[in-house]
C-alpha cells in the first residue's frame, strides 16, 4: 500500500521525534525524510510542525492502542503480553544505539505550559494506552488495575529514560522484572483458591 503525503510526513515526525524530540529536528530534516516539498508540510499541515507534531502524538497513540489490542488478543495473560511489548521496546531501543526512545517521553519532556496542543495529544495519547492496558488488568481480574496500568506505563516511561542515558536496557530490564514479579505475587494472593 503507498503511503499519503501526509502519513509519510506523520511517519517522519515519529521518527523524529523517537531520535531527536520535537526541537531537535529542524523542517528541512523532515521534509527530506517524507521526500516531500515543503508546500506539503503546509498543504497538509497549515500551523507548520506544531500541527505536525500534534498528529504524530495521535497516531502513536492510536498504534499504541491497536498494538495493545492485538498483544492481548495474541496472549490470554496480559503480563504475558506485556512482557512481549517490553521485549519489543527494548529490541528497538538496543538496535537503535539506544538513540530511539518513546517520542511521547520525547515530546513530554520539552514541551512547557504555552504548549497546549501538544500537551492535550500527549495527556490523550497516554490516556489510550493507560485505558487499554486498565482494561485489560481489570478483565483478567488484577487488583486495581487503573493505578497498575499508570505504574506500568510510568515504569516505561521513566525505565526507557534511564536505559537512554546508560546506553544499557538494565534499568528497564530489573524495574520490569520486579514490577511484573509483585503483580503476579499480589493477583495470586488475591485470587480465590
Amino acid at each position: 500500500m503507498t503511503k499519503t503525503t501526509r502519513d509519510k510526513l506523520i511517519d517522519a515526525m515519529i521518527d523524529a521525534l523517537q531520535r531527536k524530540g520535537l526541537h531537535g529536528v529542524g523542517l528541512s530534516e523532515l521534509l527530506a525524510a517524507a521526500e516531500t516539498p515543503k508546500g506539503s508540510l503546509y498543504h497538509h499541515f497549515p500551523n507548520g510542525k506544531t500541527e505536525l507534531a500534534v498528529a504524530a502524538i495521535e497516531r502513536v497513540g492510536q498504534r499504541a492502542g491497536q498494538a495493545f489490542a492485538t498483544l492481548f488478543e495474541c496472549q490470554a495473560d496480559p503480563l504475558d503480553a506485556l512482557t512481549t511489548w517490553l521485549h519489543g521496546a527494548l529490541g528497538q531501543l538496543q538496535d537503535s544505539a539506544f538513540e530511539r526512545g518513546c517520542p511521547l517521553a520525547a515530546v513530554a519532556l520539552e514541551s512547557g505550559p504555552e504548549d497546549h496542543e501538544i500537551r492535550a495529544a500527549l495527556a490523550n495519547a497516554f490516556v489510550t494506552i493507560r485505558q487499554a492496558l486498565q482494561q485489560q488488568l481489570q478483565r483478567h481480574g488484577y487488583p486495581q488495575p487503573e493505578g497498575l496500568a499508570a505504574l506500568f506505563v510510568a515504569l516505561y516511561e521513566g525505565g526507557l529514560l534511564q536505559a537512554r542515558v546508560a546506553g544499557s536496557s538494565e534499568p528497564l530490564k530489573q524495574a520490569v522484572t520486579t514490577l511484573l514479579h509483585l503483580t503476579r505475587q499480589q493477583h495470586t494472593e488475591s485470587t480465590p483458591a
